[in-house]
């Protein structure tokens, strides 16, 4: 149970202290979903620059060159890979022909391991099963809607992803994992986050106001938002991830990677992992579990 959260500033609306509080705001309030591990990715003179390490949202130094126009963030819990060891960190960077990226995933991947064999991937120190993705669109030498949906199409699990290229375009790739996009058409600018009640606090907490407008993104969907601010739609077969198992109480009781995120994340908030077995085991979904958690009253 990860979190990725960022801001786009195509047009330059937006002071470097004013990113700089913006963005501090969404990682300290997304911490909320991950504490071992806070990154963030930008494009710095048509180079992808990445800083993370291995503490919490709220002891991360959020520093990135002033002409930065796309902040890419990601908070994490980890489930595999060590974040003491800092390549296992989001964003991860990549090169898929002459195109520089980053990439930052939330969920949970099962057939990483079978798809490393299946491609014959490259070894590599990174452990963490979201590394995958990178070598994905690595193979295919771009990054597109084409090779994006490509890749998404062969995994298993759980993810929404969101991939940064020295271009300064900024693609989402919305699986079955939580995603809101806010624009506020004044200024132009875009913030997102996993949950809505994470940019709610955000947009609180840095002092934003004016008008703003939710951009709604449907599982399977991808959205480009490239430097000029302007939107373009693809999609890709979603057949594979795991249906339902987020939204549907049918599928309970939970299983996996998914459980197991819930109840380490529960220990958090004071509250026990048999707690959320009892949520589970009467019917509550995995987010609204995620909203008792956060503080939200359950029956």
């Amino acid at each position: 149970m990860c979190a990725i959260f960022g801001l786009l500033d195509p047009r330059g609306s937006l002071t470097r202290k004013e990113k700089q509080r913006i963005i501090q705001a969404l990682g300290w309030e997304a911490q909320i979903r991950g504490t071992d591990a806070t990154g963030l990715a930008w494009v710095e003179k048509g180079r992808i620059g990445i800083r993370k390490a291995p503490c919490a949202a709220r002891r991360f130094a959020f520093r990135f060159p002033g002409e930065a126009k796309v902040l890419m963030g990601h908070t994490r819990m980890t489930t595999q890979g060590s974040e003491k060891q800092n390549q296992n960190n989001h964003p991860f960077p990549g090169k898929a022909g002459n195109t520089s990226f980053a990439l930052a995933h939330n969920g949970v991947l099962h057939n990483d391991s079978a798809l490393r064999r299946t491609h014959r991937l490259p070894g590599s120190r990174v452990q963490t099963d979201s590394y995958v993705a990178v070598q994905l669109l690595e193979e295919t030498g771009e990054i597109s809607h084409t090779s994006l949906a490509a890749m998404a199409e062969e995994l298993e699990g759980s993810f929404t992803f969101t991939v940064l290229t020295d271009q300064n375009s900024l693609f989402f790739l919305k699986g079955n994992n939580p995603l809101s996009l806010w624009h506020f058409p004044e200024s132009r600018v875009f913030l997102y986050a996993s949950t809505e009640e994470i940019l709610t606090r955000a947009v609180a907490r840095a002092g934003l106001r004016g008008k703003k407008e939710k951009v709604l993104i449907s599982q399977g969907q991808i959205l480009e938002i490239d430097s000029a601010g302007q939107q373009s739609w693809g999609r890709f077969d979603d057949s594979r991830l795991d249906q339902g198992l987020f939204w549907h109480r049918s599928w309970y009781p939970l299983s996996g990677g998914w459980s197991r995120e819930l109840r380490a994340l529960a220990g958090a908030f004071g509250y026990s992992g048999e707690d959320v077995a009892r949520l589970e085991s009467e019917g509550y979904t995995p987010e609204e579990i995620e909203d008792w958690l956060y503080g939200a009253c359950l029956p």
